[in-house]
């Protein structure tokens, strides 16, 4: 099978780009995959690192506001009609795949004028304006909440497969702890760990209150990993090295700071509890891994899609939500004493594996090869 892949932008579009991409090589390992993107995108370096070819065309992010920007997004989105159909005509795809984004708008359209099938998967429980405008000639839009399906008024076959993730809850559970801990050189730490992680953007303001909160609350049994995205990690180590200087100590006994964690799956296995926004990748990997959390949806996300997400997780009494508005280092301190506790760690990581999507992989397969 050839196939062409569509995503751009952030984590929780090009994540399950990946996840399937890797899908259909397990399956057909004949398989020829390209993906398509932008040129200066975190598309390139995760599709990269996956082993797998990007190309890339010229598109733009319509912005939910009257301004002039949106005129050379509009522009350059019909410019990538164009770059796509040339790719497109090259590489001779059997099927495209899009799930979610401003890309998928050029590449979806020159499929269609190709007439070559394209698919679409919405992760969120709230589906994208790239998805609602392409679903209708799309051969099936596959989502990964039950409720979505509802949410699309489309002609398109609308299946719940749920989300793929990188990881099944089977390779989780086969990884050895100590070995994960080990590698990831923290076999000197003899205390609760705290994976705090915002998505492939990071996240400035909860980046922020973890220094605070640590700097404040600085407790001996809970040790942080700060994973803080690539265009955060230099503020974050500055701003710790200013904590550091006002309590007159090193921080070092009680966080690490990362710019960015490829091997996610050991890092869920090494971790006690979560912080994390709520993208639906995310709510996936909690899931599988077995992982409470607390959650902080994204507050700008379009249609409040990530608190429906968490809301997915609190249900189960899985995760705690707190709204970003409501978050500083008291109220994150206290949720996180809340849970550390072995009980409570215990439980809501059992609660956690309630919310999993049986079969994601037969079932998005299932759609890819329907006739």
């Amino acid at each position: 099978m050839r196939v062409v892949f569509a995503c751009a932008g952030t984590g929780g579009h090009i994540n399950p780009a990946i996840a399937m991409a890797n899908l259909i090589l397990k399956k057909e390992n004949d398989s020829q995959i390209l993906f398509i993107g932008t040129e200066t995108g975190l598309e390139n370096k995760l599709v990269e690192n996956a082993g797998y070819k990007i190309s890339h065309i010229r598109t733009g992010k319509i912005l939910r506001e009257l301004t002039l920007k949106n005129i050379t997004a509009l522009i350059n989105a019909y410019k990538g009609i164009g770059d796509a159909k040339t790719i497109l005509k090259e590489f001779k795809p059997d099927i495209v795949i899009g799930t979610g984004g401003y890309i998928c708008g050029p590449v979806m359209k020159a499929a269609k004028k190709l007439k070559i099938p394209y698919y679409l998967h919405e992760s969120n429980a709230f589906p994208g304006v790239s998805v609602k405008l392409l679903a209708k000639d799309a051969k099936c839009v596959m989502v990964g909440f039950e409720d979505t399906k509802a949410r699309l008024n489309s002609k398109a076959k609308v299946v719940y497969t749920g989300t793929p993730a990188k990881f099944t809850e089977e390779d989780i559970f086969n990884l050895n702890r100590e070995q994960c801990i080990n590698k990831l050189k923290l076999e000197n730490i003899n205390k609760k760990i705290v994976l705090v992680t915002c998505g492939s953007q990071g996240a400035k303001k909860i980046n922020e209150v973890v220094l605070s909160m640590i700097k404040k609350y600085q407790n001996d049994n809970i040790y942080y990993i700060l994973v803080t995205g690539d265009k955060n990690y230099d503020e974050v180590l500055s701003l710790k090295e200013n904590a550091e200087k006002e309590i007159g100590k090193s921080l070092d006994e009680y966080l690490r700071v990362e710019k960015f964690v490829f091997n996610m799956d050991e890092m869920y296995k090494v971790a006690d509890l979560c912080i994390t926004r709520a993208g639906a990748m995310t709510i996936s990997e909690l899931s599988l891994a077995h992982k409470p959390s607390i959650l902080i949806p994204l507050p700008t996300a379009a249609e409040n899609h990530q608190f429906f997400n968490a809301k997915v997780l609190e249900n189960v009494n899985a995760a705690k939500i707190i709204e970003q508005k409501d978050l500083n280092e008291e109220s994150l301190n206290k949720t996180v004493l809340e849970i550390v506790s072995d009980d409570n760690i215990e439980k809501m990581g059992q609660n956690a594996s309630k919310v999993i999507v049986q079969n994601v992989e037969e079932k998005i397969y299932d759609c890819i090869k329907m006739k």
